[in-house]
């Protein structure tokens, strides 16, 4: 059985289930303040009725659960119209598709990540399939702590963009995923060998540090601490009526509502 404390909340959320058979009980009483007594007592029912009927747990649980991602949900989204223009205006961050694009695809990711090189093909149909919209990679290393690679290709990838342009950075980026190396397998050959795909000279390479510090204090003020994270916005006016903000990994037919749903908007 569970103690008192750890029941506390399940408890008082279960007392709130149980009202009915409260108020049964209490059938005829004039609403009054709950005596220490009688609180109690809702504990002593609450108690003996949980264990008995697990199922109220689960669902308590998943409605608390579905109560806590709503709110993040609406943090997000707020962070996000928020920092519009530090979503879309960076000069330093990696783009592909037209300036004048209405509606823009914003990637944060990490190549080390699983769920992002799943996603990197959802993507590439995605910016095939919508040419008039601008797709913004923010390079984003979670891992880089952990497997220095992570930080590697990110710095290349940056300096790919900043020396070849978005052509060449979407062949690098391509080539990276194309290793089919993540989650600690990725390696320095594999990232100089995408590098060499694109004609990139690592002796002319600038400094990427304050863009990639940019990044990730963006990433801390839209509350995103993993990876992949997107948001599909309008490139003006960007409201929650046409944002959508998925942290993880979705499906192109996903992607693509978002992008109808952002385009729908900004037209009218």
């Amino acid at each position: 059985m569970l103690t008192a404390k750890r029941t506390t909340l399940a408890v008082l959320t279960a007392g709130c289930l149980l009202s009915g058979m409260a108020n049964a009980a209490e059938a005829g009483k004039s609403a009054t303040v709950s005596t220490p007594e009688q609180e109690a007592h809702t504990d002593e029912i609450a108690k003996d009725y949980l264990p008995a009927h697990p199922a109220v747990l689960i669902e308590v649980s998943q409605r608390l659960q579905a109560q806590k991602q709503e709110k993040q949900q609406q943090a997000m989204m707020t962070a996000v119209i928020q920092n519009q223009a530090a979503l879309l205006d960076d000069k330093g961050t990696p783009s592909y598709g037209p300036a004048s694009a209405e509606v823009a695809v914003v990637e944060f990711f990490d190549y080390q990540c699983i769920y992002c090189a799943r996603l990197a093909p959802e993507l590439e149909k995605e910016i095939k399939a919508n040419p008039g919209v601008r797709f913004v990679f923010k390079e984003f290393p979670v891992f880089g702590l952990h497997w220095p690679a992570s930080l590697s290709a990110a710095k290349t990838g940056l300096q790919v963009w900043q020396q070849k342009g978005a052509d060449a950075y979407m062949k690098y980026h391509n080539a990276i995923y194309a290793t089919g190396h993540n989650e600690g397998q990725l390696t320095d050959t594999d990232i100089s060998e995408a590098a060499k795909v694109v004609k990139f000279d690592a002796g002319k390479a600038g400094d990427v540090q304050g863009t990639l510090d940019g990044i990730n204090m963006l990433a801390r003020q839209l509350n995103f601490s993993g990876t992949p994270a997107l948001v599909v916005l309008p490139s003006n006016g960007a409201s929650p009526d046409n944002v959508t903000v998925i942290p993880g990994y979705l499906s192109t037919e996903a992607i693509q509502m978002a992008i109808n749903k952002a385009a729908d908007y900004s037209q009218k």
